[in-house]
C-alpha cells in the first residue's frame, strides 16, 4: 500500500510541473486580472471592486484549469468584498457559483435567491439559481430559472443551459441545435475562448451520447482549437479514439488531459483502455489514482463522491462505500443521477429489488442516456424480468453501443444470453 501511495505522488507531482510548465507558457488574461487586482489591493488594501474583480479572476482560472483551489481563493475574495461593500449583487451570484462549483448545491440556490432579490435584471443570477435547481433535481423551478435568463439575456450561457435541460428531457437533437446557437452566440459577442470551447466540448459530447462519434470527433477538435489543450476536450478525444479501437492515441490523450488536471474520470478512462488492453498492471495503477484523486482533499471528497460511487460500482469494488456515497450524495443532490447511482450500487450489492424504485426514478424525465438503460436493464434481468431487460438493453445499445468501453460489452453479452433464452 505504502509503494503504491508513493508511485501516486511521484504521478502526481509530475503532472504539476507538466501543467506548470504550460500555465507558465501562456499566461491568460486571468492571471494578468489576478496580478493587477493583487497589486491594487497592496495599495488599497479596502477596495471592495478591487476584490471583486480577484474574485472574478480566479472563478476563471479555476473554470479554465479545473483546479477546485481557485473556487476556494474566490470565496475569500467574494466574502472580502462583500465584507467592505454590503448588497452587491454581482458578488452575491458569484459567491453562488463558487458554493455550486463545490456541489453545495441548496446554499448556491439561496445565495443565488439573494443575488436576484438585489438585482432581479441579472440574468447570470437566474442562470446559476436554475443551475443549482437542476442538481437538486427540481426541474421545473430550472426551467423557469432559466426562460428568465433567456427573456434577459439570450446569450451562450442561456442557450448552453437551455440546452442541457433539453437533453436530459430526452430530446436531444433540439439539445444539439441549441448548442450550436450558443457558440455561434458566444463566437459573435467575443466570449473567452474556453466559455466557446466548453459549449463546443459539450455539443461534442451530446454527439458522443448518441454513439454519433464521427460529430463528437469533430467538435472536440473544434474545441482545441478554440483553446488548445482544453482538458475536457481531450479527455473527450480519448474517449472518441478508445471507441474507434485507436487505443495508443487515447492513452495520450488521456494522459495529457491528466497532465492538465487530475480528474478522477480521466483516470478511470485511461485505467479502463489498459485493462482493455490486458495491461493489468498500468490499469490498476490508475484505478488507484482515481482513489486517491477522490480523497486528496476536503473539496475532492465532496465533489467527486458520485465519480467514485460509480467508479466503485462499475469496477466491483468497495462495494459497500459505493452504495453509502450514493446514499449521501442523494440525500442533498436529487437530480436523476443521483437516483440511477443508487440503484447501481444497490445492483451491485445484491440488492435488485431495492434498485427499482430509484431506477425508475431516474428514468421519469425520459432521458436518452444510454447509461440508465444499460443499468436498467441489467436490474431487471437480475429479476427474471427477461422482457423488459431485454428492451432496456436493446435500447441501450441502439443509442450509443460506445456508450462506455467496458460496459457496452456487459451490456451485449447479456442481451445475447437473453436472445439465446
Amino acid at each position: 500500500m505504502q509503494r503504491a501511495r508513493v508511485a501516486i505522488l511521484v504521478v502526481l507531482s509530475v503532472l504539476s510541473v507538466v501543467y506548470a510548465a504550460r500555465a507558465s507558457a501562456q499566461a491568460t488574461s486571468a492571471d494578468q486580472t489576478i496580478r493587477l487586482s493583487q497589486r491594487q489591493l497592496y495599495r488599497q488594501p479596502r477596495s471592495a471592486a478591487a476584490y471583486f474583480r480577484l474574485g472574478d479572476a480566479y472563478i476563471q482560472k479555476a473554470r479554465q484549469t479545473g483546479d477546485l483551489s481557485y473556487v476556494t481563493l474566490a470565496e475569500q475574495a467574494l466574502r472580502k468584498s462583500l465584507e467592505l461593500a454590503p448588497g452587491n449583487a454581482g458578488a452575491t451570484r458569484h459567491l453562488a457559483y463558487v458554493f455550486a462549483s463545490r456541489h453545495e448545491f441548496g446554499e448556491a440556490a439561496a445565495l443565488a435567491r439573494s443575488a436576484i432579490e438585489l438585482d432581479p435584471s441579472d440574468g447570470h443570477a437566474h442562470g446559476v439559481l436554475g443551475d443549482a435547481l437542476l442538481e437538486l433535481g427540481k426541474y421545473e423551478e430550472a426551467a423557469g430559472a432559466f426562460q428568465t435568463m433567456m427573456s434577459l439575456d439570450e446569450s451562450l450561457y442561456s442557450l448552453a443551459r437551455l440546452s442541457g435541460l433539453k437533453s436530459l428531457r430526452g430530446d436531444p437533437q433540439s439539445a444539439i441545435a441549441d448548442l450550436r446557437q450558443a457558440i455561434d452566440a458566444g463566437r459573435a459577442s467575443g466570449q473567452p475562448r474556453e466559455s466557446v470551447a466548453w459549449a463546443q466540448w459539450q455539443l461534442g459530447a451530446e454527439h458522443f451520447g448518441v454513439g454519433n462519434l464521427q460529430g463528437a470527433e469533430t467538435q472536440y477538435l473544434e474545441a482545441l482549437t478554440t483553446s488548445p489543450d482544453y482538458y475536457r476536450a481531450l479527455a473527450g478525444l480519448a474517449q472518441v479514439r478508445a471507441a474507434q479501437r485507436r487505443y495508443e492515441e487515447a492513452i495520450d490523450l488521456y494522459r495529457k488531459a491528466l497532465a492538465i488536471i487530475p480528474f478522477p474520470e480521466y483516470a478511470a478512462g485511461l485505467g479502463d483502455i489498459y485493462a482493455r488492453l490486458g495491461r493489468a498492471k498500468e490499469a490498476g495503477q490508475q484505478y488507484t489514482l482515481v482513489d486517491y484523486i477522490g480523497r486528496l482533499n476536503a473539496v475532492n471528497r465532496v465533489v467527486y463522491n458520485r465519480e467514485l460511487a460509480t467508479f466503485y460500482a462499475d469496477h466491483d469494488m468497495k462495494l459497500d462505500e459505493a452504495l453509502a456515497l450514493a446514499r449521501s450524495e442523494l440525500e442533498v443532490r436529487k437530480d436523476i443521477y443521483g437516483y440511477d447511482i443508487v440503484a447501481w450500487a444497490l445492483y451491485k450489492s445484491g440488492k435488485p429489488g431495492e434498485a427499482l424504485s430509484p431506477m425508475t426514478e431516474a428514468l421519469r424525465l425520459g432521458t436518452r442516456d444510454a447509461r440508465l438503460f444499460f443499468h436498467a436493464g441489467m436490474i431487471h434481468r437480475s429479476l427474471g424480468h427477461n422482457a423488459r431487460a431485454r428492451e432496456f438493453l436493446s435500447r441501450a445499445l441502439s443509442i450509443n453501443p460506445h456508450f462506455h468501453l467496458l460496459q457496452a460489452a456487459v451490456a451485449e453479452r447479456a442481451l445475447k444470453e437473453l436472445d439465446g433464452r
